[in-house]
């Protein structure tokens, strides 16, 4: 049961949000760039970063919903996105996008961690600074957002096939649209953490 009182009927990060739209705003501003924004990763990869991010935090909200919506973006590859998620080094995913998992996992831990080898690595393997920045960032963030889900001791159930449909929604619709429903009319102008 949530530490606060939230909105019924919203899972995950979703209930905070609509508790505190006014919060939710620019958090859903910043991942909407980082998830969706035009970049040379694909949506497919930076939502694996996010759920990679979210699994070592122990975030199954987060982990579930980022992890269903890679696979959507992957062509429904949910094996991919579970051997991502517990050892990515042995994934079928390039070297770039290992060293950049790397990146992330050092972040998840401890920003300092992140080395100028490491770096060297990501670099190695065609990472651009962009690239690396985003990385570096998105696990930052996502360490926010699974704080606050966590934190607030939010509903997240188990159900795969709920995240899985959400999944869909986000990949085909976008955030901003499947925010619509928990944010309210206002919502035309942000996007959504979370389907």
């Amino acid at each position: 049961m949530p530490h606060i009182a939230l909105p019924p009927g919203h899972i995950g990060i979703r209930g905070p949000m609509a508790f505190r739209p006014e919060t939710a705003r620019p958090l859903n501003d910043l991942v909407e760039i980082l998830l969706t924004g035009p970049s040379t990763l694909s949506k497919g990869e930076r939502e694996l970063i996010a759920a990679y991010v979210s699994s070592r935090n122990c975030t199954h909200f987060c982990a579930s919903i980022h992890g269903a919506i890679a696979a959507a973006h992957l062509g429904g590859d949910e094996a991919l996105v579970k051997q991502v998620k517990t050892d990515f080094t042995h994934a079928d995913i390039s070297p770039k996008l290992k060293t950049l998992l790397a990146i992330a996992g050092k972040v998840q831990q401890d920003g300092k961690l992140v080395t100028t080898s490491d770096v060297e690595a990501a670099r190695k393997h065609g990472a651009t600074d962009l690239e690396i920045h985003d990385t570096v960032l998105i696990a930052a963030a996502f360490c926010m957002y699974n704080r606050y889900v966590d934190g607030l001791d939010t509903d997240q159930p188990d159900d795969e096939a709920l995240y899985r449909e959400r999944g869909r929604n986000v990949a085909r619709n976008g955030y901003v649209t499947t925010s619509k429903e928990y944010l309210g009319e206002n919502a035309s102008a942000t996007a959504h953490l979370s389907a």
